[in-house]
């Protein structure tokens, strides 16, 4: 396996996301700027310009025509993945900490305060806050089929939801603070990285929408 370099980011990275396909890698940063690189040559393809803080997170539509980011500006924004032009921009009140597509690409899980279904830019309903993370959630990840995701948190705690309804299923307790989780593919199992309050955001959009 041979490493290969990529520069073009001016300060850290803060997260890393392969196409279905696995020929383009998409790179978030503290410089505000999302970037798309080829995967075997490491050639800076563009940027995605828009942003006004660090970017925390990112995901590619399986069709790798479109891509959603959140970042620390309260926003979450969805690009044309080959012009670099936004599409939608999604406004909140707190940084926007990791945001997924689901299956078919027309709903987005979103990461901050509150658990909130919003379709559109109009609120549909707010899940039960009982149920939710005490403390920042610091990741997020779905099953194989999008039926599920699951989140951890600085509350010692990973949970996992229904897509479809923002239902809690279970609640895993850790004796110390979560930074990451995983789900098996395989095994009836997950994984966790054990180390403000934040939100889950489950938003159907469609492809050529602005909200200011």
């Amino acid at each position: 396996m041979r490493p290969i370099l990529m520069k073009g980011h001016e300060r850290p990275l803060t997260f890393l996301k392969y196409n279905r396909d696995g020929d383009l890698l998409f790179s978030c940063a503290k410089d505000h700027t999302p970037t798309v690189w080829f995967v075997d040559n490491g050639e800076r393809i563009g940027t995605y310009r828009g942003h006004n803080g660090a970017v925390w997170s990112c995901d590619v539509s399986r069709d790798s025509m479109r891509l959603i980011t959140g970042s620390a500006d309260q926003t979450v924004k969805l690009w044309n993945v080959q012009t670099g032009a936004q599409l939608c921009t999604f406004n909140f009140g707190s940084p926007a900490r990791s945001v997924d597509f689901s299956v078919g690409d027309k709903l987005a899980v979103i990461v901050r305060y509150g658990f909130i279904l919003c379709k559109t830019g109009k609120l549909l309903r707010e899940a039960d806050k009982e149920s939710g993370h005490k403390k920042t959630i610091t990741s997020l990840t779905k099953s194989a089929d999008c039926s599920h995701f699951l989140t951890g948190s600085l509350d010692k705690s990973a949970k996992l939801w229904d897509t479809k309804t923002l239902t809690l299923i279970k609640t895993y307790v850790t004796e110390r603070p979560v930074n990451a989780v995983a789900m098996s593919p395989l095994l009836d199992h997950v994984s966790k990285n054990k180390y403000e309050q934040h939100n889950l955001y489950a938003i159907p959009f469609a492809p050529n929408c602005i909200f200011p």
